[in-house]
């Protein structure tokens, strides 16, 4: 995977091409619906189809990005990407149109699983996640702006899709290659904490199809329920995501300093409430104020949830199987919205979504809490002091009798600081020269001892 080092821009393109039709999801299903003669419930399934294919590819790709290689698989996604949408944006018929989606969101699924692992071995994954959270809101944003203004039919969201995918094709040879020693052992590597990673990946399973009910049906809500134009809709969409970009930003700039618990249980809260206000929203107002603080808090837990899956296995398989969980509750998200609408109405759907959120904030904010940090691996008591270290490490008895002083196996691993001390010149010379004269008179007494 990329070195920690190197910039992560490639994987920021990356996840941005990757995410970009579930941030479009609302104009793409609204626009099946309109253009094609869809119901609405067939529209959102069409919309289901296209992110539980991409759901399917972090799942089958999960364990295998570091086998063959980043570069490699990134490029394969890209170009199904840009087959499958582009497909389903120059065709009518419905057949075709919902396979060239499902090819697509299969394209989108590799390469947001390419990112993801990548994001993972990154020296710090949530300001990672927080770049490619930037990235695909200002994307998303500025298209809700612009798909509007350049007419009807279902072939805009797709072709745009289609295009950013293309462009992001041009920085894939930044990208690292297979590696065979990482190609050789990655099968046989056991996955850490097992126990927290999957309850993690059933709570944003939930969390996911929760909020993307609400965001599958966003569009009807404000046209029909708030009575908007088109372009009050884009606009209002827009805005959102535009409070999203500042969202994260300050979740960037806030880091760790609150951990990970406090953003992910009480945003959770918050976007709650906010489902509700949205779904009930009669008036401009009421669904710009819904749209808008949802959107501000949304990619900020998300942006924390990511880097907490990434923490839980440096190799990034809980990234990438976190966010395959999240992909399928997106994909099961406009299905639910619409069935939940149709039943009970758009304001019973937000009650119904709203108590699933505070339910599911309880798991997450356990696992936050249970987990903090990278785990203490034995690579890594290797570089802090050899075989004997492990050893240590490994021994409960033997940190005890030390006081706590030695790491245990699975403490969280402590970052080594290196700072340089400067020297002057003449200093060093005379620290070098001592140095040796202490060894010479070291290596006399030695020789003088055997002897005697």
């Amino acid at each position: 995977m990329p070195s920690r080092r190197r910039a992560p821009w490639p994987l920021v393109a990356l996840f941005t091409a990757g995410y970009l039709a579930a941030y479009l999801l609302p104009t793409v299903v609204g626009r099946l619906s309109a253009g094609l003669g869809l119901a609405p419930a067939q529209a959102g399934l069409v919309g289901s189809t296209l992110l539980l294919a991409s759901a399917a590819a972090g799942f089958t790709l999960a364990a295998r990005v570091e086998r063959y290689g980043p570069r490699r698989l990134a490029r394969i996604g890209l170009g199904l990407a840009v087959a499958g949408y582009g497909c389903a944006a120059l065709v009518s018929y419905v057949p075709l149109v919902v396979a060239g989606a499902t090819v697509g969101g299969f394209g989108s699924g590799t390469a947001t699983a390419v990112a993801a692992a990548g994001i993972a071995a990154q020296r710090d994954p949530h300001r990672a996640s927080a770049l490619g959270l930037l990235s695909v809101s200002a994307t998303a944003g500025a298209l809700y702006l612009t798909i509007p203004r350049l007419g009807g039919g279902h072939a805009l969201p797709f072709a745009s899709i289609a295009l950013v995918a293309a462009a992001v094709w041009t920085v894939t040879g930044r990208l690292p290659g297979p590696s065979r020693a990482v190609a050789a052992t990655a099968p046989t590597g056991r996955v850490p904490h097992l126990r927290s990673g999957t309850v993690l990946a059933a709570a944003i399973l939930l969390w996911a199809l929760a909020q993307n009910a609400l965001w599958g049906v966003s569009g009807r809500i404000g046209l029909t329920q708030a009575g908007l134009s088109e372009v009050t809709v884009g606009a209002v969409f827009a805005v959102a995501l535009g409070a999203g970009l500042a969202g994260v930003t300050a979740a960037g700039a806030l880091g760790a300093r609150l951990g990970r618990a406090v953003p992910i249980g009480a945003g959770t809260v918050l976007i709650a409430a906010c489902v509700a206000l949205s779904s009930r929203a009669g008036n401009l107002a009421a669904f710009a104020t819904g749209e808008i603080l949802w959107n501000t808090f949304y990619p900020v837990v998300l942006s924390y949830l990511i880097g907490l899956a990434a923490s839980l296995d440096p190799r990034g398989r809980w990234a990438v199987w976190v966010g395959s969980a999240s992909s399928l509750g997106v994909a099961c998200g406009p299905v639910t919205g619409s069935v939940l609408s149709e039943a009970a109405g758009y304001p019973g759907m937000g009650t119904v979504l709203a108590a699933a959120l505070l339910l599911v904030a309880v798991p997450m904010t356990a696992v936050a809490l249970h987990t903090s940090g990278r785990p203490l691996v034995p690579g890594s008591v290797r570089r802090r002091g050899g075989a004997p270290a492990a050893v240590l490490a490994g021994t409960a008895g033997t940190a005890a009798a030390a006081g706590g002083l030695l790491p245990q196996m699975g403490a969280p691993e402590q970052e080594v600081a290196e700072i340089d001390v400067p020297v002057p010149a003449r200093r060093a010379f005379r620290l070098s020269s001592g140095a040796r004269r202490t060894g010479a008179r070291q290596s006399k007494a030695y020789a003088s001892t055997s002897a005697r």
